[in-house]
């Protein structure tokens, strides 16, 4: 199997006749599609009904007719309640879930004084030292009424500790939080690169995070699979598919180790996917994943089929966001976002028109949520659930797809499982070879990309652009400095021991976290009492 596997992987990356139309992501296109087409297609087996095993046309019986996908545009940025304040204008806007972007010191585990960090605090997104910050990003928010994405990988444990402990000195209740933290750090070893924990030890503190979640926070997704950032790093479709599902494998396996019982967990695991410019590519890419992770998950794990409902998050493609013609983008925008709706999704961002040039203004946070809305409200798309099953072709490539990712799926399985595939380099030597390979498309004019190689203008129009200045770096570095003059230090140092002692000897590590974030330990100082357990990573050379 796993041989003929690697034989179909390595055939369909050969080069075709020059004649051929394929999609973006290579699955080559016939000119028309008929009921010949699906021939042998047993649509019980490949479709049954939205809700029902399995689930490719939805993980709910009325899907949209009951109620739309959650609206929720990214923020962060500055400091804390710089992000409150931008938080509170997209609720205002009618945004119905919130999701926030962190910085780059924050998501390596720096504190914002670490001289590491220097000129990057608050730049990308919002950032947080301590629980202070966790409690006024979310200052004047009822957190039981309202869903919360955190976009954080390997330091998830430590800020979604800090999350525990302002919601309940709020008086809030942890069966009541909704919400989503990312939580894959394998994904970042390859794709995003924001990492300093070994790949084995990423897994075993995000394996804590989601125990944790699934044991006290039943409303709380403890893991977001993430797809989203292997397409950004240059992916193909079922590339995607086949290496987050690759990683949930990782977290599945550990923990059964422990253990658990699969239908303990993995209900409460969600997935992010991207949605590029393919437009019935990534319809059927969205439905094979459904069906995909129910077959996975029943014949590899046994799981229940109750347990096996695939719900999603998308952002819409940021990497398509062009700096050429940057008004066109609202056009990808809308095209990406009707994908999503008709793919099926639970809960949506669309990429700003201006995320070329820096984290969104406003305006075009409001510009993108008004593209959902249209699209939810307007299009009609909404009233019935998944118009395009059964028509020859989205059917096809959506069996061609999840096909395509079967094969991925199996050579990771070749390299030894995610874990091995990471720290041998294999993933991201894939990614890279797959992302050259598209950029040459565009540089040979064989993809047109409106206003990048094609349909260019002489002068380029300008746009008001948002930038996170000096000042929100001084203004953190004077809220951390506060906190630690403020905190009973010898406390702080206790509790971070017991982290310490804790990691080592190889226990849940979120009782620990927890109580050392609410004596305002920072991210910084919990990370580094990891990294003396588990020592900071060196990725090997791939080429």
């Amino acid at each position: 199997m796993t041989a003929e596997a690697s034989a179909r992987v390595t055939a369909q990356q050969d080069q075709q006749d020059e004649t051929t139309f394929r999609t973006q992501s290579g699955v080559p296109i016939e000119a028309h599609y008929g009921p010949e087409s699906l021939e042998d297609w047993d649509p019980a087996e490949q479709l049954g009904r939205a809700g029902a095993f399995p689930y490719t046309r939805g993980p709910y019986p009325t899907m949209y007719r009951s109620r739309l996908w959650t609206h929720r545009q990214v923020v962060g940025l500055g400091t804390a309640p710089e992000t409150n304040e931008r938080n509170k204008y997209v609720l205002a806007h009618g945004q119905t879930g919130l999701s926030n972007d962190y910085d780059v010191p924050t998501l390596i585990g720096l504190d914002s004084d670490d001289e590491r960090a220097r000129g990057e605090v608050g730049r990308s997104g919002v950032a947080i030292d301590t629980l202070r910050d966790m409690h006024d990003v979310f200052d004047g928010i009822d957190l039981e009424n309202i869903s919360v994405s955190m976009t954080i990988n390997h330091p998830a444990f430590i800020l979604v500790g800090q999350y525990i402990a302002a919601a309940q000195q709020r008086g809030f209740r942890l069966d009541r939080l909704a919400g989503t933290v990312q939580n894959d750090p394998l994904k970042d070893f390859y794709a995003q690169k924001t990492y300093r924990f070994a790949p084995q030890p990423s897994v075993r503190l995000a394996a804590d995070l989601i125990e944790h979640c699934a044991e006290h926070m039943p409303r709380w997704n403890g893991i977001s699979l993430n797809g989203y950032n292997i397409r950004e790093a240059g992916s193909t479709a079922d590339q995607e598919l086949a290496f987050t599902f690759a990683h949930a494998v990782a977290y599945i396996e550990e923990l059964l180790g422990r253990g658990l019982p699969v239908d303990s967990f993995v209900p409460r695991f969600s997935f992010i996917f991207n949605v590029h410019n393919d437009f019935l590519e990534e319809i059927a890419k969205l439905r094979a994943a459904r069906r995909m992770w129910a077959r996975l998950l029943t014949e590899r794990f046994g799981a229940r089929p109750e347990s096996v409902k695939l719900r999603m998050h998308v952002q819409t493609g940021g990497s398509t966001m062009t700096y050429q013609q940057p008004e066109v983008n609202l056009i990808r925008g809308a095209l990406q976002s009707m994908a999503g709706a008709l793919g099926g999704v639970q809960s949506m961002a669309v990429s700003c028109f201006d995320e070329a040039y820096s984290i969104p203004s406003q305006r075009a946070q409001r510009l993108s949520l008004r593209t959902q809305q249209v699209v939810g409200f307007e299009s009609g798309v909404t009233k019935v659930v998944d118009p395009f099953a059964g028509s020859y072709y989205v059917e096809t490539l959506t069996d061609e797809i999840e096909q395509r990712a079967d094969d991925w799926l199996a050579r990771v399985d070749e390299q030894g499982g995610a874990v091995a595939a990471v720290e041998s380099g294999w993933l991201e030597r894939v990614i890279s070879d797959t992302a050259h390979r598209q950029h040459l498309e565009v540089a040979n004019g064989e993809r047109i990309v409106v206003g990048v190689n094609a349909f260019e203008e002489a002068e380029e129009s300008r746009i008001e652009t948002f930038r996170v200045g000096p000042a929100s770096e001084a203004a953190q570095l004077e809220r951390l400095r506060e906190v630690r003059a403020t905190r009973d230090d010898d406390e702080v140092q206790r509790r971070l021991d017991v982290v310490q002692e804790t990691a080592a000897a190889g226990r849940n590590i979120m009782p620990a976290v927890i109580e050392a974030v609410s004596a305002y330990a920072t991210q910084g100082e919990i990370t580094d009492r990891i990294l003396a357990v588990d020592g900071e990573y060196t990725a090997p050379a791939i080429y």
